[in-house]
């Protein structure tokens, strides 16, 4: 279908009919006729006559659409808005350009950080951008571009010719224009009551986030509509869509000033779907701080100030407790961002989810839905005591924003234990400022917080990327990823110790000291620590690890060690070269292990790997008698044992002989 003809377009029109019947086609036109990947817009724009006459008669723009992108594409084809009646270059296309559509529509133009550039939604394809002149010697460019161009469009039913218009106009108007099912009745009725009408006529470019009717199921909520939360949902001076979208880059709203200030940002899930979320940083009474989420139902609507974006739910609005937040999933069906980790917890029995609604202050690290989309987990689901144990992992028994995760990690890996109370998580800021990245450790699973600190009005939930408690990784693999194992993994790796621990035949026990552990024994042992991590002394490092590396059939977990101390004053496990003799008890709540009269605390018990399990513990399995310091080498001390064992063997032969 082609569609769309302005005053513009009418002259242009004229002038084909004044020009000769009999003359040669355009050279803009041969290029695409020639070029079988375009071939879908050409066939349009053949049947356009007043495209026609702009290529043969003016200088123009044309944005090209490749056949894949019409692949993708639904609905008319609009031909007059990929072409403006003015030549630009890359280098020239200035923020806006109008179309030849009628009403002379704007394109927007964004320049992205790469290099870049887009056409309202389209990605304009680098290095196929064509430059000539025409037969009447007018200067053409031609950019090929990834998506069709979409303007706003009315009804087939619209009373009323509707053309170019503003955001205001978008609203007052939104029962006319094809935008799906969406309606804006409730939103439409805050924006006159709160008189923010100005705010959406503006002139200029913005990007407007509508809140569409089905975010106002709760009756209640229509009511928190107030003139700060409209100004929240306005970009100034920003066009924003989505496939030019820095993601997770904080933009400032209209409500940003001294008592409240609100940013907003976009996100894109790996299932494609995108998401815009507010973050209240400075809030007040009627305004708490935190992040409100809310998906896009249809994005990049082109209008004369800018674009908008119709969204799921008012942003900024926090009315909802954690309970019903995990519930609104259910709803949203597959558009849902936590949809699969309600449908577990609700397979699991629902009992996770009443434990969730009887807490008056929670956390939740909720996994994303790709997290669920893994093997290991497939094998687990259908345990419902095991998935439950998993499920709790997940749950923190208090109020735990990134600002008191910060707080706890200023001096140390921040611990904190989960409705279980034997179970602890462990958050770990890697890196500074906006470039900060959150983990967290739970069960062996090491997990990065994707969107953190969505607010509730009885806590908060942090999206993660990983399920927690489903180890998907060796021994060897976690040795490398968590942060408080890097000193170990650094000595197993230039005494190539660690080249065994991806062998998923065997089952190891692994007491991996922390990497404060070994900031002790340098306090402790100085010279000897200093040797331990140098390449000179890589056999003497391997002989140390080899004590910590139990290897049998089964893993042991603490518990068991512990089971196993009531029987008998030492526990004697098998490693590699020897035996490893400790006893296990639990004090205060957390294990302890003795070994040659040391009492060594266990930090994180029972990470576990696909292969094996770790115990993170205090301080190494290490005392000075291991190490004999002599010019400026160490050995420990079996090792001498058995040089001077090999020098009298070669006395004695020398003796006999």
């Amino acid at each position: 279908m082609i569609v769309g003809r302005g005053p513009s377009a009418l002259a242009a029109l004229l002038l084909l009919c004044c020009y000769t019947t009999h003359a040669a086609a355009a050279d803009l036109a041969d290029k695409l006729r020639d070029d079988s990947e375009l071939s879908q817009f050409y066939s349009l724009l053949e049947q356009n006559p007043v495209a026609n006459a702009t290529l043969s008669l003016r200088s123009c723009t044309i944005f090209v659409p490749t056949n894949e992108a019409f692949q993708r594409h639904k609905g008319p084809t609009h031909v007059l808005y990929h072409i403006t009646t003015a030549a630009f270059s890359k280098d020239q296309l200035e923020k806006t350009v109008s179309s030849d559509m009628a009403g002379n529509p704007p394109l927007y133009i964004t320049k992205s950080r790469n290099g870049d550039i887009y056409v309202n939604n389209a990605r304009i394809i680098p290095s196929l951008s064509v430059e000539l002149t025409n037969r009447e010697g007018n200067r053409q460019v031609m950019h090929i571009i990834d998506e069709v161009l979409e303007p706003l469009t009315a009804l087939p039913t619209a009373k009323t010719e509707i053309n170019n218009l503003d955001a205001l106009q978008f609203i007052q108007k939104a029962d006319q224009l094809s935008v799906g099912d969406n309606k804006l009745r409730t939103y439409r009725s805050q924006l006159a009551l709160m008189k923010k009408e100005s705010l959406y006529n503006a002139p200029g470019a913005h990007t407007f986030l509508l809140p569409v009717d089905e975010g106002f199921k709760i009756t209640t909520r229509s009511s928190l509509v107030d003139g700060k939360v409209i100004d929240g949902h306005v970009i100034p001076n920003t066009v924003i869509f989505t496939a030019a979208s820095q993601h997770d880059e904080p933009k400032t709203s209209a409500a940003f000033e001294d008592q409240l200030k609100v940013t907003v940002s976009f996100f894109k899930q790996k299932d494609g779907k995108m998401y815009v979320k507010s973050n209240t940083i400075v809030g007040d009474a009627k305004h708490p701080e935190g992040v409100v989420l809310s998906e896009i139902v249809k994005a990049n609507i082109p209008v004369k100030n800018g674009v908008i974006h119709l969204i799921r739910r008012p942003l900024m609005i926090i009315d909802t407790t954690v309970t019903q937040f995990l519930q609104s999933f259910k709803d949203n069906g597959e558009n849902g961002a936590l949809r699969k980790f309600l449908e577990v917890i609700m397979d699991s029995g629902g009992a996770v989810l009443d434990g969730i609604n009887n807490l008056s202050e929670v956390t939740i690290l909720a996994p994303s839905n790709e997290a669920w989309n893994t093997s290991s987990i497939d094998n687990i689901v259908r345990d419902r005591k095991r998935m439950t144990d998993i499920l709790n992992m997940h749950i923190i028994k208090e109020r735990l924003n990134v600002e008191k995760i910060r707080q706890k990690n200023a001096n140390m890996i921040a611990q904190v234990p989960t409705v279980n109370n034997r179970t602890f998580l462990y958050f770990n800021i890697i890196g500074e400022g906006a470039d900060a990245k959150i983990t967290v450790e739970g069960g062996g699973v090491n997990a990065t917080i994707l969107q953190a600190d969505v607010a509730q009005t009885n806590g908060y939930v942090h999206i993660i990327d990983h399920v927690l408690g489903v180890p998907h990784t060796t021994v060897l693999g976690k040795l490398e990823t968590d942060p408080m194992m890097s000193d170990t993994y650094r000595m197993g790796q230039f005494s190539n110790f660690n080249d065994q621990l991806n062998n998923t035949q065997r089952r190891y026990t692994f007491f991996v000291p922390r990497d404060k552990g070994w900031q002790k024994t340098e306090l402790d042992y100085p010279s000897a620590h200093k040797k331990l991590f140098m390449r000179d002394f890589a056999y003497h490092s391997k002989y140390i690890l080899e004590r910590h590396l139990v290897i049998a059939d089964h893993v042991f977990t603490m518990k068991d060690l512990a089971q196993m101390s009531l029987t008998t004053d030492n526990v004697v496990l098998p490693t590699f070269r020897d035996s490893l003799k400790m006893k296990v008890t639990e004090e205060a709540g957390r294990y302890v292990i003795t070994w040659n009269y040391k009492k060594i605390n266990v930090y994180r018990p029972d990470v576990e790997c696909t292969n094996g399990i770790i115990h993170v513990i205090d301080y190494p399995l290490l005392e000075e008698k291991d190490i004999v310091v002599s010019g400026g080498s160490y050995m420990p001390e079996s090792s001498i044992c058995i040089m001077l064992a090999n020098l009298i063997m070669i006395t004695v032969a020398k003796f006999l002989n």
